[in-house]
């Protein structure tokens, strides 16, 4: 399999330095080129095409977002936000995603080397799901911390089953491409749907803009979940970045817990932490539902929750951008039903 072959468009030398550092260990990312402005790359991209792009959004002469627009009529390409964490930035990065682009990466800093580790593993993690993406017109290997289970963060359980309840409740967890997905799922849901807890892959102080935006154009309620936040009808919950969330049981009353942790399936928050929890405390009241993204988080956790009685339900191939997550439930049997991102709103209220 030839090199991913990217382009870094920032006005900084150092974020272009840093990034260069961090993928220049891979075998399978080359970086092909850097540009200090987007009047630069445009002169680039004439000579060569990269496989992704990694783009600033607050840059001199012309801004990121205003590139995307023209890069995405003219000639598509995979494209990763590489913004700042302040309310701006993250206004500005879930824009760029309605744009075309596909994915948002925090703005590397220096830091211990766990934190360069677990950056590297994102920022590369979020390259290869890129360039395996389908980016439309708008009219050397890892060395990665060890694979943890969701056990790391998960406590052992209470005797919560002292009360019963049929409440119902969803999960979702999505990951590249999952913005629009989850956008075109949770404005299909009635006021009454059951309470929803979302994992969508996105770095810290990006969720809760991203739950502010959804909430504006939704007819349920959408915020970024707190610990000890219930999970009400008529509610969604979106993880917040860089913290595992796992769903809990106080008698009748599911709630959410909040935690640090460190990396499980390569990502925090994880989905695998979310559905085991889930299946360890809603079980047959639960429906689990995977979405677009590469790699394999959420498909064990999708398995537990089959396996304890919930309805599972993976995104079809056709409708995701990256069918990676969906896929390796599917290959676990970790699935009731597969079907189109239009469909699945509609179908799992059929079943509450």
């Amino acid at each position: 399999m030839s090199s991913i072959n990217v382009m870094i468009v920032d006005d900084s030398a150092v974020v272009r330095s840093t990034l260069t550092d961090l993928i220049s260990k891979e075998s399978d990312i080359n970086l092909l080129c850097t540009a200090a402005d987007p009047y630069i790359a445009a002169k680039k991209l004439k000579e060569m095409v990269p496989d992704v792009i990694i783009l600033d959004i607050e840059m001199p002469r012309m801004d990121g977002l205003t590139f995307l627009k023209k890069l995405m009529l003219q000639h598509p390409i995979p494209v990763i936000i590489c913004s700042s964490k302040s309310e701006d930035g993250s206004a500005n990065a879930l824009r760029a995603l309605e744009y075309g682009a596909v994915d948002i990466i925090k703005k590397p800093q220096m830091g211990t080397k766990v934190f360069l580790e677990e950056s590297r593993n994102i920022i590369c993690d979020a390259i290869r799901a890129a360039a395996q993406s389908s980016p439309k017109k708008v009219s050397k290997q890892i060395v990665a911390q060890p694979k943890l289970s969701a056990d790391v963060i998960m406590s052992k359980p209470t005797n919560f089953h002292s009360i019963d309840t049929t409440e119902k409740l969803i999960v979702v967890g999505a990951s590249t491409g999952g913005t629009v997905a989850l956008k075109i799922f949770l404005e299909s849901l009635p006021i009454d749907t059951p309470g929803v807890v979302i994992v969508q892959h996105m770095p810290e102080n990006f969720t809760a803009a991203f739950a502010k935006r959804l909430n504006e154009s939704c007819v349920i309620q959408v915020k970024e979940a707190e610990n000890n936040d219930s999970v009400l009808r008529g509610t969604a919950l979106i993880a917040p970045g860089n913290k595992h969330t796992l769903l809990k049981r106080s008698g009748s009353r599911y709630y959410v817990e909040i935690k640090d942790g460190p990396l499980v399936s390569r990502h925090r928050p994880s989905v695998d932490v979310l559905f085991r929890s889930t299946a360890r405390y809603a079980g047959k009241n639960a429906i689990g539902v995977i979405m677009t993204g590469m790699g394999d988080d959420g498909a064990e956790g999708l398995l537990e929750m089959k396996s304890a009685g919930s309805y599972t339900v993976a995104q079809d191939e056709a409708s995701c951008v990256v069918f990676g997550m969906p896929k390796e439930a599917i290959k676990r049997d970790a699935h009731c039903s597969i079907m189109s991102l239009e469909r699945i709103a509609g179908h799992i209220l059929s079943k509450v």
